[in-house]
This record gives C-alpha cells, sequence and structure tokens, in this order.
C-alpha cells in the first residue's frame, strides 16, 4: 500500500472549522457543521466505557429543576455546580477518581491543561429524555462532551437568528468539542432516543468567572 493509501485507512474522522475528513474516505460529502465544533469517534475503547459506566452506576444522581420545570434527564455535578436561579457557578464536591483519567484526555483533544476544565458532569438520559435548544450558560467557556452506550443526534441552529438546522450523530465512544461561533453563535440540542443514555461533559470557566470564584 502507498503512504498515500495508508494515511487515508488511518485518518480518524474529524470535523473542524467547516472541514470534514471521513475514516479511509478523504472525499466525504458529511454536512458542513458550524466553525469551531470538533468530533472524533472512537474516542474511548468498549473497556474504557464500560469501566466509566460500572463507575457511573454508583452516582448519585439529583433531578433536573429549571425554573420550576423537572426535566426528564437527571446529572451529578464536580467542580462546580450551576445555579439556575441565581445563575452562578458555585463550587461543590471535588471531581472524582474515576474521571480523572479521562478528563486528562479530554484536556489533551482540546490542547488545554487539565486543571483548566473547572466542571464535570454527568448527564443521564433515560428514554424519551430530550435537551430543548440552548447554548451553555455564558459562565463557562469551552464544552466537551463524551458520549456513552447509546447513539444521539445533535443539532445546531444560528442563535436568535433564523437558520438552517444541521445535525450530526453522536456515536457512543465518541467526543466532542464547542468552542468559538459554534459556542457563541449557534444553539443546539439533542431529542429523545428509545434507549437510556449518558453524557460526560466538562466545562472551561471564562476568565471573569475565574476570578469571582477564587
Amino acid at each position: 500500500m502507498s503512504s498515500a493509501g495508508r494515511h487515508a485507512a488511518t485518518c480518524r474522522f474529524k470535523l473542524q472549522s467547516n472541514t470534514v475528513v471521513g475514516q479511509g474516505n478523504l472525499f466525504s460529502t458529511e454536512p458542513v457543521l458550524p466553525e469551531g465544533f470538533v468530533y472524533q469517534p472512537n474516542f474511548l475503547s468498549s473497556k474504557e466505557e464500560a469501566d466509566l459506566l460500572r463507575n457511573i452506576e454508583h452516582e448519585t444522581f439529583d433531578a433536573f429543576d429549571f425554573q420550576g420545570y423537572r426535566a426528564k434527564r437527571r446529572r451529578v455535578e464536580y467542580g462546580l455546580e450551576y445555579d439556575f436561579s441565581r445563575r452562578r457557578a458555585n463550587p461543590t464536591k471535588p471531581l472524582p477518581q474515576f474521571l480523572f483519567a479521562v478528563r486528562q484526555r479530554a484536556a489533551e483533544f482540546a490542547h488545554i491543561a487539565a486543571d483548566e476544565l473547572a466542571e464535570g458532569l454527568i448527564l443521564e438520559y433515560p428514554p424519551g429524555a430530550p435537551i430543548g435548544w440552548h447554548r451553555d450558560a455564558p459562565q463557562f467557556g469551552i464544552v466537551i462532551g463524551i458520549s456513552l452506550l447509546a447513539a444521539a443526534r445533535m443539532r445546531f441552529k444560528p442563535y436568535n437568528k433564523p437558520g438552517k438546522i444541521i445535525s450530526v450523530k453522536l456515536q457512543p465512544r465518541s467526543i466532542y468539542m464547542l468552542q468559538g461561533a459554534v459556542r457563541w453563535q449557534w444553539q443546539h440540542s439533542i431529542p429523545a432516543q428509545d434507549s437510556l443514555r449518558y453524557s460526560i461533559t466538562f466545562r472551561t470557566l471564562r476568565e471573569k468567572q475565574q476570578k469571582q470564584i477564587a
């Protein structure tokens, strides 16, 4: 096999700044996604996913209440917890040891230091649980998500202006990052699905919020 052929066969799938590269296919015609969205499948091995799920089983999840509405999804937060009523992030219990390694790898994926990922969040999506159109709280900066157990469809549309809805399938064990334009100029949602799914999210704090919490 030529060097070009070997490169094509081993190239990982990546969507970044409107560039699409398919594994084994450098001429993919996937939809163009917003600038600042980065995605990689098979970020975790099947064993790593299974180990994380075994630990997650022992975590205590809280109901997700937002302005008097109780969502079907549940959450557990580490490092910081976001108070929707006061619109601020407050210190909470530390990140558990079983998430240290995956946070380190997520930081390497984002080309930042692990301690910049100030918040860890595990979301549990039972069958029928969606997450509606939103942008993550403005106190946070970069958002990184890792999907476990089941696939989901992530949808994007421009924030506060008309535009076409674009979607991408998040495979189990994949990772994505939101930064730049996709973080601030677009909103996203995930429709309900038929099977249980978990998502591990890490977020950085914006500089102003770092000073307020310090």
